[in-house]
């Protein structure tokens, strides 16, 4: 469920040579994995829960090894949804998935465009002008435990932009869609994978 095209065009444009996998037993030796997406919570927790991810991706952080969550992707690292009904997550990250609560006469839900983030993380943002624009398109958000926030963005309320708790790394935006700042992001990710995951 996702974004695929594009996220592995980007890659490509980096340097790295992506392979898409539909199960764990197609991983192999790849040195990161990118988790994409666009949807529903609980439809993507139910296609990965079909397809066997969980427990992998759970051994796969134990490990220390590279995850990055895109959109729907970082919104499935959390321990809950309620996007179609109170759905559990994968539970790499502490923090629940909730709808957008705003005004919705003034901020028009889904959130749709290009706003600016502030990066707390210097890691995964590292070499990203501050408050740089990235693009967005989603009707829920991560609230996240304080710790793991890596920016934050403001759309009629604050919101958890982009997490990282360890080797687990997950953006709101899709930075493959967004320019120079986000295809950095990506840049940052792959060091962190030693090259082209």
């Amino acid at each position: 469920m996702g974004n695929l095209r594009s996220v592995t065009k980007a890659l490509k444009r980096l340097g790295a040579e992506p392979r898409l996998v539909k199960t764990p037993a197609e991983v192999n030796s790849a040195d990161g994995l990118i988790l994409p997406g666009v949807g529903s919570f609980a439809k993507g927790m139910e296609n990965l829960g079909a397809a066997g991810w969980s427990a992998f991706l759970h051994e796969w952080k134990a490990a220390g090894k590279p995850l990055l969550g895109i959109c729907l992707g970082m919104q499935l690292l959390a321990e809950k949804g309620t996007e179609g009904g109170e759905t559990n997550g994968l539970g790499l990250v502490k923090g629940t998935v909730r709808r957008f609560e705003v005004d919705e006469k003034k901020f028009k839900v889904p959130h749709v465009g290009w706003d600016n983030a502030a990066a707390i993380d210097k890691r995964m943002f590292k070499g990203v002008p501050d408050g740089a624009a990235f693009y967005f398109i989603h009707s829920y958000h991560l609230v996240a435990d304080a710790r793991a926030v890596a920016a934050r963005c403001v759309y009629g309320e604050e919101f958890c932009a982009a997490v990282r708790e360890g080797s687990v790394w997950g953006t709101q935006f899709h930075p493959e869609k967004s320019q120079k700042a986000g295809l950095r992001v990506l840049e940052n990710f792959l060091n962190e994978c030693g090259g082209a995951p």
